[in-house]
């Protein structure tokens, strides 16, 4: 009688099942804090008013457009493990740590709010770099580098703003 070998999992790509999981759970959490800020830059690139208006319009619709890119190298990179991609609003809100805004804030109340935003997606990209490296995951590192450079530049160029 012969055993039947033990059957391979579908996604073999040299990382432990466990440690696949856990980046995949991170990188969800990385999309929903991405798509949030992009949903609340391009909000604020809508309705900014004030003395800055032509520069802060055109500053959000930059960053805006920086974040859309991101969403789907994020997402792309969750499919590539084996997983499906959270994509609905009801799983970005249970998902994000960006903070909710209400109303139309101010024109400076928006800086403050997406600096906070960019430097959120920061920490949420760094938490997981820790798992990424663990798990021996290249790909994600270095998409999680591109990411933490990108929104740190994006907090100061938003911090400098704010100041005197």
């Amino acid at each position: 009688m012969s055993k039947k070998p033990a059957k391979k999992p579908l996604v073999d790509l040299g990382i432990a099942e466990k440690e696949r999981v856990q980046v995949v759970e991170g990188l969800a959490h990385l999309l929903a804090d991405t798509y949030t800020l992009y949903l609340k830059t391009h909000n604020y690139h809508w309705n900014v008013t004030g003395p800055m208006f032509q520069t802060l319009h055109l500053m959000f619709m930059g960053l805006y457009t920086e974040q859309w890119n991101a969403i789907d190298l994020v997402a792309e990179r969750i499919r590539a493990l084996g997983a499906p991609a959270p994509g609905t609003y009801e799983e970005f809100a249970e998902l994000t740590s960006i903070s909710k805004t209400s109303g139309v804030p101010k024109a400076t109340d928006m800086i403050r709010d997406l600096m906070e935003g960019q430097a959120t997606v920061v920490r949420t990209a760094r938490a997981l770099f820790k798992l990424a490296e663990k798990a021996n995951d290249q790909p994600t590192c270095d998409l999680l580098t591109q990411r933490m450079q990108i929104h740190e530049k994006n907090s100061w160029m938003l911090r400098s703003l704010l100041e005197e």
